[in-house]
Parts: C-alpha cells; structure tokens; sequence
C-alpha cells in the first residue's frame, strides 16, 4: 500500500535572494532561466516521504542511479499564465497529472498522486508568481525519476519527483521550414511513442541536427512501418487544414497525446469546425499542397502552442504555403486559447486551474 505525505505539512525554505532582478524578461530565451524554488518530493518502498520546497538549484547524485543506466525517467510541461483579474491560471494540470501517471504506468513507475502532484504545483506557483511573465507564461517542468543506487537492470525501488518553472516566451519565433524524415523513425507500434520520456526526445537529436544544417526548423515523422504516414513534428503534434477541413493524425501508441492538441479539437468541435481525425499520408498533404488545396499547416504543443509552417520538404520536392497572418483556423483557435488562459473567454471546459 502507498502512503501519502502530508502536504499541508510541505517544508518550505524560502531563497535568501531572488533572481528575479537578474532577468530580462524582454529577451528570454526558451528554457534558459529558472524561477527560484522547486517542489521536491521522494518515493521510497512504497511511501512519498519529505515534501518540501526549496531554493532552486544543484543537487547531487549517485553515479549509480538507475535513471542515467536504464532510462526510467519521465517529464511532463505546462504553463501558468497572467489572468486580467491580477492573478494566475494553470493550464489543464490535472491532465497533464494523468499524462505523467500513463508515462510511469508504461515504465514500472508508481503512480504520482493527485493531491501531491497538484497541490505541490499550487504551492510552488504561489511562491513564484512574480516569474510569471507579461504577455508570456511560466513554464513548468515535472520531472520525475528513478533514484536507485544498483547496477542491474530493474524497476528502481526509489525515486524523486521535481517540479520546477522557467519564465518564457515563444517556443519559434518564425514559422516553420519543415523536413520530413525519411531516414530514421521516433517511434514504432508496441514501443513507448506516447510516453513523454526523455529517451523519445534524444533519438530525435541527430534528425533534428541534420535538418538544421540544410535550412529546416524542425522535421516531420512519418510511420515506422510504411514510412508513408504522418506523424508527428519534431516537439509538436501536426494538423492540416486541406479543402477547408482540418486534419490531424489518430494519436496511436505511436504518437504522444498532446494536450494541447486535444484543447484544439475541444475548440474545434465546439465550434462547428470540420474536423478529420485519420491517417494522413505524406503524400496527400505534398498533392494538396502542389494543387492549392493545402490552406494551413501547424504544429501543437505546451511550448509552441500553435506554430504556423512555411514550407514543407519531401525529398527534395517542396510546398510553401500562404502568409499565416491570413490563416482562419490556426489564428482562430490561438486566439481562443489566449482569451481562455487569460480569462477574456469564458473557461466552461474547466480547464484553469486558479493561484
């Protein structure tokens, strides 16, 4: 049986500095500053032991640590944002819990409960509401890990989760040239395409590096089997707006399940849009765009919420696609997204989770 800290008893130790003088909020760059504290709390045999939160910061670690060896380690990303009424919204934690909790399952981790989860993210954001930027959002990162100290492959016996933020802007600041891979996979059926696990995110690097030194932002998966079906971008889930219809793969144990991606056919649907969820071959979406038929592009995701894409690249063959200024459905749902976070569009999925 599981038994869970209790959290009304959370240590905090509070900075003696801030940072927070130190920043230039007008020039952040994704992921580069860290607000000053961290929840932390441990996994031991059975028990969440020592909530607290504290000062953020280095901590040390064993070598041995099964993480580094056998890849049990799990993330996930949100974000909290300003609201017009002074104070500040979470976006959908609680899905991004159950996300964290799918992760663990197909890794042998325990399940993070609820009350930990949100009630440290609460806290931790109360302290550090000042990070929270103008006009941007405060990212938030849980991680969560194994912590054994044993060579030899196993589930780990301990672990720790850490939640800590990071103030941003926009993931692109430019839309997007995109290649699609024809080379290497991300994912193949039975294996862990869904989790948000680092190990998805480190096969992805030599891709993403070798499309960066021809001219491309990020590249377009296709299906490990047929190599014929889209996937997935680079950090994003993928639609297509074809014939006024948008487009958008089945998310399968291939592709992650993004929450953002799901906000958007939320918006969709409740909006009368028309909406296809299907296979999409690569060579569908390169026709539609070499007849006109191709409207939009974009990638979803935490980070970029939705990023428009110029130009895609198949083997040489590319499309380019209209200014996205003009785009219908991509500054559509972007807006309806804003006015929820920030509280000018009435939340009635109940999606904010309020400091």
């Amino acid at each position: 049986m599981t038994t869970v800290a209790t959290l009304n008893d959370i240590r905090i130790q509070r900075t003696e500095k801030s940072r927070l003088s130190s920043v230039d909020f007008a020039n952040l760059a994704f992921g580069a500053e860290f607000s000053d504290h961290m929840f932390v709390i441990d996994w031991d045999r059975g028990e969440w032991k020592a909530p607290r939160i504290i000062p953020y910061g280095d901590m040390s670690f064993s070598p041995a640590f099964s993480a580094l060896h056998y890849g049990q380690t799990i993330f996930e990303g949100m974000k909290a944002f300003k609201s017009n009424d002074g104070g500040i919204n979470i976006f959908r934690p609680y899905d991004h819990h159950e996300r964290l909790n799918r992760s663990g399952e197909r890794f042998c981790m325990p399940p993070v409960p609820k009350e930990i989860f949100v009630e440290g993210l609460r806290q931790l954001v109360s302290i550090d509401k000042d990070w929270v930027p103008e006009g941007g959002s405060l990212y938030l990162r849980p991680i969560f890990f194994a912590t054994d100290e044993l060579l030899g492959v196993h589930d780990s016996l301990t672990y720790r989760l850490i939640i800590f933020g990071s103030p941003v802007n926009a993931y692109y600041s430019a839309p997007l040239r995109v290649k699609v891979e024809s080379n290497y996979i991300r994912a193949s059926e039975g294996g862990v395409g869904y989790v948000k696990t680092a190990g998805n995110y480190a096969r992805s690097l030599l891709s993403s590096r070798e499309a960066k030194k021809e001219g491309f932002n990020v590249v377009l998966w296709l299906d490990s089997l047929n190599r014929k079906y889209v996937e997935e971008y680079s950090t994003m889930n993928a639609f297509f707006v074809i014939d006024d219809v948008v487009v958008t793969p089945i998310p399968s144990g291939t592709i992650l399940e993004g929450i953002t991606r799901d906000s958007i056919i939320t918006i969709l649907k409740d909006n009368n849009i028309p909406l296809a969820q299907r296979e999409v071959s690569i060579l569908e979406i390169m026709e539609a765009g070499e007849q006109g038929r191709l409207q939009e592009a974009f990638g979803t995701g935490t980070a970029a919420v939705a990023a428009p894409v110029e130009l895609i690249d198949y083997n040489g063959s590319q499309v380019k696609l209209t200014d996205s200024s003009n785009w219908k459905v991509l500054n559509f749902v972007r807006n309806q997204l804003a006015g929820i976070r920030s509280g000018e569009v009435e939340d009635k999925y109940g999606w904010l989770m309020k400091i």
